[in-house]
């Protein structure tokens, strides 16, 4: 008799149990039906909705309301300009030749926001010398990213890495010249294998600076003070950005840059016979103009404190390729190089660096620039 009551009691509890869980399935099921339909009616909120809902107060000073179009536009706050200078020890993505890189390179991922590089064909080591310029919207927040691909052709291009600066790192009005290591995901860092390095140079200029800032990208730097004093003031906004955008299609920036190869310290060994003749080459990429210094035989931290002089047309599109070399009797062989632009010294005028010196095992390499720039001459017709 016992046992036919607990087998009752039991039955009752089980049927309890389950019914309880139906209900509160039933109750979450409710839940997220009702939740979907929240989700649903916010996606379809207009502006006009939400400037309801929230007053201006609640939305942070970078976001605006545009007058013309039912959407929400972030307000700009200034430009930033980018160099691609190089890159350096990319995999070789080929099983035949070498990897035929390019860089698309982005602050927001939008179509008419992101910027393609050139592809250098079978190079692990390219030098793009490309300037691209991005509008900014939140300088606190915002991240500029790179992300560089292997073309394979008809085929889609193979990923090889990326890279992302965070723009609250950059001083405004003053050029960083950075090397970023390319990994296989910006989120989940996994994967450790090494996949070179991306070189750029990077110089924020927030809008209403008054002038303060120099930004050597801007059409007026590369102006005359007569035709900034014949400048027509009651021009449209529209005709000032027609003419901005031909003028930095036209501007060339000409000068003098004199380069002082100072001395090295801590190259590699590289003679079997004793430690090495370093000399160095000076080469201007666009113009192809070269220098060298003398040959400092069994040294391996030389001094050469030699001053070089180059002519330069374009100065905004000019790069400094200043290579390392070890003389032997017999031939030579290229210890290392580091490249650089032009930009800074536009801006400083004149300044002396350590630059560790690329693709060698060991060495630095110290360095001054110094820019005279000449009177511009333009063609009136």
């Amino acid at each position: 008799m016992g046992f036919i009551v607990g087998l009752i009691v039991g039955i009752a509890i089980g049927i309890g149990l389950i019914m309880a869980f139906a209900r509160g399935e039933s109750r979450r099921s409710k839940h997220r039906s009702d939740l979907a339909k929240t989700i649903a009616a916010l996606a379809r909120m207009t502006v006009q909705d939400s400037r309801k809902l929230l007053g201006p107060q609640h939305y942070p000073s970078w976001v605006v309301f545009a007058q013309q179009q039912n959407d929400l536009e972030l307000k700009p706050v200034g430009t930033l300009e980018v160099k691609l200078v190089e890159a350096k020890e990319l995999p070789n993505m080929d099983i035949l030749g070498k990897s035929d890189p390019f860089a698309v390179i982005f602050i927001r991922p939008l179509p008419d926001r992101t910027k393609t590089s050139k592809i250098i064909d079978n190079d692990l080591n390219p030098i793009w010398n490309e300037h691209f310029e991005f509008i900014v919207e939140d300088d606190t927040t915002q991240r500029l990213t790179v992300r560089i691909y292997d073309d394979e052709g008809l085929q889609a291009a193979e990923f090889i890495g990326c890279c992302q600066i965070s723009l609250s790192t950059l001083e405004p009005g003053k050029v960083k010249d950075v090397w970023l290591k390319l990994l296989k995901d910006l989120d989940i860092q996994k994967d450790t294998k090494y996949r070179g390095q991306v070189h750029l140079e990077l110089l924020y200029c927030p809008f209403g600076t008054d002038g303060n800032i120099v930004n050597p990208f801007d059409h007026d730097f590369s102006l005359t003070s007569l035709e900034k004093a014949l400048k027509i003031d009651n021009i449209t906004k529209a005709d000032l950005r027609e003419m901005a955008a031909k003028k930095k299609k036209e501007m060339f920036i000409r000068g003098v840059l004199s380069v002082t190869v100072i001395s090295a310290e801590d190259l590699p060994i590289v003679d079997f016979m004793g430690k090495a003749d370093p000399y160095v080459v000076l080469l201007m990429k666009k113009s192809e103009a070269k220098q060298k210094t003398r040959v400092l035989t069994n040294n391996l931290n030389p001094v050469w404190n030699q001053t070089f002089d180059f002519m330069v047309e374009d100065a905004l599109h000019e790069m400094v390729i200043i290579e390392v070399w070890d003389h032997d009797t017999f031939g030579k062989d290229r210890i290392g190089r580091v490249i650089m632009t032009l930009t800074r010294v536009l801006m400083e005028g004149e300044y002396q660096e350590c630059y560790n010196i690329d693709l060698a095992k060991s060495g630095r390499i110290t360095l001054s620039f110094k820019w005279v720039p000449q009177h511009k001459v333009r063609d009136s017709s």
